[in-house]
């Protein structure tokens, strides 16, 4: 899954694709580099100024556009009425950082052919949530999954359109991000296809002391990590490289086969 945001305060691009042209261009060369799908976002999680609905949607809608028919389309958005509008405009996923906080986002994609992530955090989106605190991360991680599935499924989403992640780094610490890669699997045995949104997070540039632009190989060696533990999909804003890294670890894992077989043939 490609990462392309329409926001002037992205946290790894710092507004590289904010630009219409600059976004649709950004669409083009993550499918050419492999992504399956496009995850398009219009105002980020972490802190910053208010960002209407309205504007919202005018920043995502013509990216929707340019990456339809290129690859699958998702949209990073805790409002439900702008995962109604991308779903009418050709989203096939609705990646709700905010864990359901306003349950109506699971009314806007039931029904639909969309899908649903439904990701761990514990503030409100856009506000501050100083040194969390957790007894065990793991176990409170899955717990509130369950329970957010639990929720959904009642609000009429189909089991088949859930998608769950963990949501490093989201209001936790560097320590808590690693014991979640190190215990994956059991976020992987609730049973939904999970995501994991691990690129150039700063879990990875604490532990390696790199800067945001300097985390590809922490970040490489993290998907592949985190596939062994179940991980599905996951998010990236280095597509091509990535792409190389996950082809790689499923074929050693045998679920792919080579592209080509030469070598003392």
């Amino acid at each position: 899954m490609a990462i392309v945001n329409r926001t002037p305060d992205s946290f790894h691009d710092r507004g590289r694709t904010f630009a219409l042209e600059k976004a649709t261009e950004a669409v083009t060369k993550a499918a050419a580099d492999g992504a399956d799908w496009i995850d398009i976002g219009g105002v980020p999680f972490a802190p910053g100024p208010e960002v209407t609905a309205a504007e919202e949607l005018d920043r995502v809608l013509p990216v929707v556009e340019a990456a339809r028919g290129l690859a699958g389309v998702s949209v990073d958005t805790f409002r439900p009425e702008v995962a109604t509008a991308v779903i009418k405009a050709g989203a096939g996923i609705v990646n709700d950082t905010s864990g359901l906080r306003d349950p109506a986002m699971a009314d806007a994609v039931a029904g639909t052919d969309a899908q649903l992530v439904i990701c761990h955090s514990l503030a409100a989106p856009r506000t501050e949530y100083p040194s969390p605190r957790y007894g065990d991360v793991t176990d409170e991680v899955g717990a509130f999954l369950r329970a957010k599935v639990e929720l959904a499924l009642s609000r009429g989403v189909r089991p088949d359109q859930i998608i769950i992640d963990p949501g490093h780094d989201l209001n936790k610490n560097t320590f808590h991000s690693l014991e979640l890669c190190r215990r994956l699997d059991e976020i992987a045995a609730i049973g939904y296809p999970m995501l994991a949104a691990l690129s150039n997070k700063d879990f990875i540039g604490e532990t390696l002391d790199r800067p945001q632009q300097e985390r590809l190989a922490g970040t490489l060696a993290t998907v592949v990590f985190c596939i062994t533990r179940g991980a599905r999909i996951m998010r990236v804003h280095d597509v091509k490289a990535a792409t190389d890294a996950i082809r790689m670890t499923e074929a050693m894992l045998g679920w792919r086969e080579p592209a080509y077989t030469r070598h003392n043939i």
